[in-house]
């Protein structure tokens, strides 16, 4: 094998690679005993075909599969011989190859650049503490009351109110015409839980038990049911009887339906909840921080064809918003050259981080463990009740899947890894204020690039 560089600018490499003809020959030989021995050729025992029939029945296929897997061992040994990282699939061209002659092919590939490292030492970030004050601890047992309420008759009739479980029979048409589960009967509907589409649910406030009721909706344009996407339905509800809703008291009782022994217990268990929420929030704000000065710290070259990759997704995503009416508002009135060229830069950034936190993980040994991702797993399956045979087989038969499942925990672990490095002071502030503040940044940064994008893992 011959290999010869012919061209290295920046991070792009070509090469001219030949192969000799005798080692081509050699290889078409050797595969074709590999199945004289092994299949059945009329007239002749298996091993005992003679070469020029071999030839004549399998030359052609056993030509090809010679030359694929000539290119690609000569191609991954050129690149391991120079100690070359491509950063995508390396471009491939045959340029002169007929029976009995050298192959000669080219080569064309980008390669992983060498990244330096900032002082992650020097690192400052600011992780945020979270006081949970009792009256949110209490608003959300008021919550769990109300998963876990009951309804009875009314004791006295009266009109429907807000919060009150219709028993109703409806049956709705468009234009005139039914459609497909716009009828049922018996149906129990809580006023004021937003189950049904538009006003329906307000419409029914005022409702006597018996009383039957014309309702007028008009779908949302983006409503999942493109048949019924920005059309009118009219309804007609019957109004079976009129429940009343039951509090149910804050106290032992309540903790024992939900598994603890006490109102003690579950309060604490509602605290905790609520602090971890508050946690990953938190996580999440410092993540951001630190992204924003890993990107600010490191300036290094990023292969132009990941960049160009990464652009494509970005803007699919763009065009796809603007079909369904929902262009960042920050986006209005300007030019599409504007904003390609706005999102090409976080695209760019997205791509400088990738490969960062892939080399910072590469160099210092971080792996994400099998048991890590068996338990993402499981957390994936759990988002699917009744369907958790059907997820664990799609990953099980989806690698790129898999790859997207385990990306983001390698991801967190080196982000871990550098905040463990830096110095992290510790700020406390209330519920209210920590809203204020992601409000005010979220304004602020909308269109900054995300956490690597599940892209660091290399």
């Amino acid at each position: 094998m011959q290999v010869t560089e012919t061209q290295a600018d920046g991070l792009s490499r070509e090469f001219k690679i030949t192969v000799a003809a005798k080692d081509i020959d050699e290889k078409i030989e050797h595969r074709l005993m590999e199945l004289g021995s092994q299949v059945k050729v009329p007239g002749f025992r298996p091993g005992k075909v003679p070469l020029t029939v071999l030839k004549q029945r399998f030359g052609s296929s056993v030509m090809g599969e010679v030359l694929e897997n000539a290119v690609r061992d000569s191609s991954n040994q050129a690149m391991m011989e120079r100690g070359l990282r491509p950063a995508m699939q390396p471009k491939i061209e045959i340029t002169s190859f007929d029976p009995g002659t050298d192959l000669e092919y080219t080569m064309a590939l980008e390669v992983l650049p060498e990244i330096e490292f900032m002082d992650f030492a020097g690192l400052e970030l600011e992780r945020l503490k979270v006081s949970v004050p009792d009256e949110e601890v209490d608003n959300a047992l008021q919550e769990i009351t109300k998963s876990q309420r009951k309804t009875e008759p009314l004791a006295e009739p009266r009109k429907a109110e807000s919060g009150d479980v219709l028993v109703i029979d409806f049956r709705g048409t468009v234009d005139g015409e039914e459609q497909p589960g716009m009828a049922a009967e018996g149906h129990h509907l809580e006023l004021g839980s937003n189950q049904f589409v538009g006003t329906f649910e307000d419409q029914l406030i005022g409702a006597d038990k018996g009383e039957q009721r014309q309702v007028t909706v008009t779908f949302p344009e983006a409503y999942v049911n493109d048949k019924l996407a920005g059309r009118e339905a009219v309804f007609e509800v019957t109004v079976q009887d009129i429940l009343a809703s039951v509090p149910v008291p804050i106290d032992d009782d309540l903790a024992k339906r939900m598994g603890l022994e006490s109102l003690d217990a579950l309060k604490g268990n509602v605290r905790t909840q609520i602090e971890k929420e508050y946690q990953q929030v938190s996580r999440g704000r410092m993540k951001r921080q630190l992204l924003d000065k890993l990107a600010d710290g490191h300036g290094f070259e990023v292969p132009a064809g990941m960049v160009d990759a990464e652009f494509e997704v970005i803007w699919r995503q763009v065009e796809e918003d603007r079909g369904r009416g929902e262009l960042d508002p920050e986006d209005e009135g300007k030019s599409e050259d504007k904003l390609k060229e706005e999102y090409r830069e976080i695209a760019e950034r997205r791509v400088r981080l990738g490969l960062l936190l892939s080399e910072v993980g590469r160099k210092n040994a971080i792996e994400v463990s099998q048991e890590e991702v068996n338990q993402a797993l499981l957390r994936e399956a759990q988002r699917h009740p009744g369907k958790e045979r059907e997820v664990f087989e799609f990953f099980q038969k989806s690698p790129e899947a898999l790859a997207n499942l385990r990306a983001p925990l390698f991801e967190d672990k080196v982000v871990d890894y550098i905040v463990e490095l830096a110095s992290v002071s510790e700020r406390e502030l209330t519920p209210d204020a920590l809203r204020a503040e992601m409000e005010a940044e979220v304004k602020s940064d909308s269109k900054k690039a995300g956490e690597g994008d599940d892209k660091a893992e290399g």
